[in-house]
């Protein structure tokens, strides 16, 4: 199932629209049509949306269930989406990216600036959604952006160090990219209403999908062309940060002539034969392997909630993420 398939569950092929348009809403300041342009340059850019489709899925997790998504769930699917956002013109901001899903990044057009106080001003409209949405949406939101805040922190405390290790690695990706999946589903768990033991089983597949999610991402980095990303490729190994299929290389048979290329910036020829070392060997396919036994735990974690609705479509997301790279 591709992402946006989670938007057509149960018959309601109209939820990922009503997103895109309150997204928009959520970002346009009628007085101010120059943030307004700012702050909607990446929703207009596109993306799978695939953590407010997150959000609508865990809300849908009920026997029965026909749709619509409530509009409590699909703001919630809303904030998540514009926290996303928010982290995404920081990050470009961090990385000195020149484009971001296929077209020119905020802070290559705009400037740094601009694209910091944009993001801020993103995180800023996801925080007062969400505090629309009652006090433990609030707080859980909070606690999310400080999780992604700590994950990038400890990533760049590693950046550039051959050692790093497998456990530094997990607490990383804990941080910058499950917390927010675990995020949208329970919130989406939270708002429509589902019992306690039921928000705790959609957390743990949010998060475990979310470690599966950033492990696949770390694979494309390095095996997929910069038209399938929308970005430069192998940029993490230029910006230091050795990833999981790197870690996997580094203690293979070429280890030792790997680490000799890395622990500074690198580019051109040497890049490419970093890539080609890490990619030649077994480490994509150790990688991929990590991501289906966390895709394997999350759907696990769903319990009964797999054979309701919102439940079938997770179970197909996660599915189709490791069937995406799988190389054996």
């Amino acid at each position: 199932m591709a992402a946006n398939d989670l938007f057509t569950l149960a018959g309601a092929p109209d939820e990922r629209a009503r997103v895109e348009t309150a997204l928009l809403a959520a970002v346009h300041v009628a007085d101010d049509t120059y943030l307004t342009e700012i702050a909607s340059h990446l929703i207009h850019a596109g993306g799978k949306r695939q953590r407010p489709g997150f959000t609508l899925a865990a809300g849908a997790c009920v026997d029965g269930y026909t749709g619509p998504a409530s509009a409590d769930v699909v703001s919630g699917g809303v904030a998540v989406e514009l926290v996303h956002l928010g982290s995404l013109y920081h990050d470009d901001v961090i990385d000195e990216a020149l484009t971001r899903r296929t077209t020119e990044s905020v802070n290559a057009r705009w400037g740094n600036l601009r694209a910091i106080l944009a993001g801020d001003f993103l995180l800023a409209r996801a925080s007062e959604i969400a505090a629309a949405l009652g006090a433990e949406i609030a707080a859980l939101l909070a606690n999310t952006i400080a999780q992604l805040c700590a994950g990038e922190l400890a990533e760049l405390q590693t950046a550039y160090q051959p050692t790093r290790s497998r456990d530094a690695y997990y607490t990383a990706i804990d941080g910058k990219t499950a917390a927010l999946f675990a995020a949208a589903t329970r919130i989406g768990a939270i708002v429509a209403g589902h019992q306690p033991g039921d928000i705790e089983r959609l957390t743990r597949f949010g998060q475990a999908y979310g470690r599966a999610f950033q492990i696949v991402d770390d694979v494309l980095d390095l095996t997929a062309t910069e038209e399938q990303l929308g970005k430069p490729v192998a940029h993490d190994l230029v910006e230091g940060i050795y990833n999981l299929p790197v870690l996997h290389a580094l203690a293979g048979p070429d280890g030792d002539e790997l680490a000799a290329l890395l622990g500074t910036p690198i580019g051109g020829e040497v890049l490419e034969q970093a890539r080609s070392l890490v990619t030649a060997g077994d480490a994509i396919t150790a990688a991929v392997r990590e991501a289906a036994s966390e895709c394997d735990q999350a759907v696990d974690q769903l319990g009964p909630l797999a054979a309701t609705p919102g439940g079938e479509a997770l179970v197909a997301a996660a599915d189709h993420l490791v069937r995406s790279v799988r190389t054996g």
